[in-house]
């Protein structure tokens, strides 16, 4: 059996075929996508392979030190890209980092403490950036929802604080859509795994000649790492940004200017 595959620049250059589809098809229907499709085309290009270099030498070297500094320029660079995601969100920034963190020390801190990944390289590279993605991805899903949330219903939480709620009372139902928001993706796509669509962890074992089986395990540990990952992102996220809505005394702060 296989134990790897090989791919030439050819056959990698042969798979712009479905991305020339995706631009005819957007030329087609004017969907006006064209440009934003060869922006994203030629960006991943250059970010996977500048990234393929650093793995290397990250894996070449077995220095669980770089492996940390590189999970910390992940969360950097996620944190940036969820806050211009949660403009209606003052001040998100300080939020999205401690729960992007968090979310990737816990998370990787348990499967290393039970045994699951030994604490190597190659297996903390992939995993982490697999935390902190999707943990990206719900924290600023869920803080967009309760931005637009907190904004749309002023008038009923302002009704809730003058019967005497607190800020933590008038904003939990709020909290609780949120976090549903950030977390639902995930668990709706777990849900389906294996009978509509095959997870890429999985994929890209079969495709290099693993055992089916042991594809499978390795999935499950994935797709049940992520789903604590999302949860705890979204739960700490949404719990430390909606306080910057309310003043110390419990009133509704007036939105900024937009």
């Amino acid at each position: 059996m296989n134990v790897g595959i090989e791919l030439s620049l050819g056959e990698v250059a042969a798979s712009l075929v479905l991305v020339a589809i995706a631009a005819a098809v957007s030329f087609w229907r004017r969907a006006d996508l064209e440009r934003d499709i060869g922006i994203a085309v030629v960006r991943s290009a250059i970010q996977l392979i500048a990234i393929g270099y650093v793995i290397q030498a990250i894996f070449d070297e077995d220095n669980l030190a770089l492996v940390v500094a590189l999970l910390a320029v992940m969360v950097a660079f996620g944190t940036y890209t969820a806050r211009s995601r949660a403009r209606r969100v003052p001040g998100a920034l300080g939020p999205i980092a401690i729960s992007l963190s968090l979310a990737a020390a816990v998370t990787l801190g348990l499967v290393l403490a039970l045994g699951i990944f030994e604490p190597e390289p190659r297996y903390l590279v992939p995993v982490g950036g697999m935390v902190i993605g999707n943990a990206m991805t719900a924290a600023a899903v869920a803080l967009n929802r309760l931005g637009d949330e907190m904004h749309d219903r002023a008038r009923e939480i302002e009704a809730t604080l003058a019967l005497g709620a607190t800020s933590t009372q008038a904003a939990e139902p709020i909290l609780r859509r949120a976090l549903r928001s950030g977390t639902i993706t995930l668990v709706d796509s777990t849900k389906t795994t294996g009978v509509i669509f095959f997870p890429g962890a999985m994929t890209g074992m079969l495709l290099a000649g693993a055992d089916p089986i042991d594809a499978v395990r390795l999935q499950l540990i994935l797709l049940w790492t992520l789903l604590g990952a999302v949860a705890l992102s979204s739960l700490v996220v949404t719990t430390l940004a909606y306080r910057r809505f309310f003043t110390p005394a419990h009133q509704l702060r007036e939105p900024p200017a937009p």
